[in-house]
């Protein structure tokens, strides 16, 4: 945390100086405000890393569509953006950690869309020279789930459901932060995922198929279980596919390579590192994971059941913590599925017989939908609309005040002119 504290106040010294220097620079070429709006990108897109092409496709795709010139900044050498073949949308890699920060808090645009917490709590910090910042999930989860302070800079947010709208609400109010906008749109990923399933040919009949999906870290399903939750596995006789999280192989190496080296009979066990993961997700018959936004597409998209972990959940840093009130997440994963832990862990294959037919869990998925994933179907149209109108907002604001700026720079030419008695 120290070090953390230390390094938060070595780049805000470092940005600000560079902050300070691009104000300086501006000036001494007499690049005051109005040459600053003229210069201005309308919309940036900001992804930190390629696994969110998901969530800002469908909305690039709808931008297309309207024409509408924004610029796409990356992380990732390797995005996927990079294969489209956009008219009116041009994209960058701006490198990763500082080199990346140092491009973002020097901006300068009307309008910037992220699904990237803690604007303007640790390195990346508000460019002075953009307007509206807006926030959109990347999965139909909790406002409150992320570290503190997570979204208390942002001026605008893009929701998939009510409940979210009540969490940012509770916290302006705790503490004291002016209302920001809202727009309920729903999930414009989610809405593509599922118009990709029903485009897709019905699969043939197949063996039972349980697909692992653990997330990285000492919470994720490895870390806990180890080689056991395999184990259980093989011993149901279903087909078993194991999908590691892209992070556990590089955090996890050791870990991971001895989990691949010891489970090496693809008729055993398949290992699954498909950059997409749509097919595999079809292909299978019940996911097991931890505290995973692959819950939620599995079994609100795909319409089938989970098998989840939640022990081990420290609130203290997250501004859950601030609310006295479980989480959406926790109340609902109970109707998608059944809970796995160290008593029935041993008893896994009764687990993924009672998930897969009991009707009940059928019903918890259609009752999630309704509460997490609004205007289905309409998610991006929706987040584009609500981005383009404070868009214009902005633009008609900064009119005025140029406007009035130019007004009030006449008036007091008069009144020099009138002074110096001519």
């Amino acid at each position: 945390m120290l070090f953390t504290i230390l390094f938060g106040l070595f780049s805000v010294v470092v940005f600000s100086f560079r902050a300070l220097l691009m104000k300086m620079k501006y000036r001494s070429i007499g690049g005051e405000k109005a040459k600053i709006n003229e210069q201005k990108i309308p919309l940036v897109i900001f992804a930190e890393d390629k696994r969110y092409w998901n969530v800002f496709k469908p909305i690039l795709d709808e931008l297309e569509a309207r024409s509408q010139k924004t610029v796409y900044l990356t992380c990732s050498e390797d995005d996927p953006f990079f294969d489209k073949d956009y008219r009116f949308i041009t994209g960058e890699f701006i490198g990763n950690g500082n080199k990346a920060f140092s491009r973002l808090n020097l901006l300068n645009a009307s309008v910037v869309l992220s699904t990237t917490p803690s604007l303007d709590v640790f390195q990346w910090k508000r460019s002075a020279n953009v307007d509206c910042y807006i926030y959109i999930f990347h999965a139909p989860n909790d406002a409150t789930l992320y570290r503190m302070f997570g979204l208390d800079h942002y001026d605008a947010f893009i929701l998939s459901g009510e409940y979210q709208e009540k969490q940012i609400r509770q916290l302006e109010e705790m503490r004291g932060i002016s209302p920001r906008d809202i727009e309920i749109c729903g999930l414009p990923y989610m809405d593509n995922m599922l118009k990709r399933l029903n485009d897709a040919e019905e699969l043939s009949a197949h063996e039972r198929t349980v697909i692992l999906a653990p997330t990285w870290g000492f919470n994720g399903i490895f870390s806990r279980y180890g080689d056991k939750v395999i184990d259980n596995l093989i011993s149901t006789g279903y087909k078993v596919i194991i999908r590691p999280h892209p992070q556990s192989f590089s955090s996890e190496k050791e870990m991971i390579e001895k989990l691949m080296a010891k489970y090496n009979d693809p008729d055993v066990v398949e290992w699954n590192r498909d950059n997409d993961n749509f097919e595999v997700l079809r292909r299978t018959d019940i996911l097991i994971s931890d505290y995973s936004g692959v819950l939620f597409d599995y079994s609100l998209v795909f319409n089938k059941p989970v098998i989840y972990t939640k022990a081990g959940i420290d609130y203290s840093p997250l501004d859950a913590a601030w609310i006295d009130e479980e989480s959406w997440t926790l109340k609902i994963l109970p109707s998608l599925g059944l809970e796995l832990n160290e008593e029935n862990i041993g008893d896994i294959k009764t687990l993924i017989d009672r998930c897969i037919e009991d009707p009940s869990f059928a019903e918890g998925r259609q009752r999630a939908r309704s509460e997490t994933w609004f205007h289905m179907g309409e998610g991006a149209k929706r987040s584009v609309d609500f981005i383009l109108r404070k868009y214009d907002e902005l633009v008609a604001r900064r009119t005025e005040e140029e406007k009035r700026a130019e007004a009030e720079s006449k008036d007091k030419k008069k009144f020099a002119l009138k002074k110096g008695g001519f």
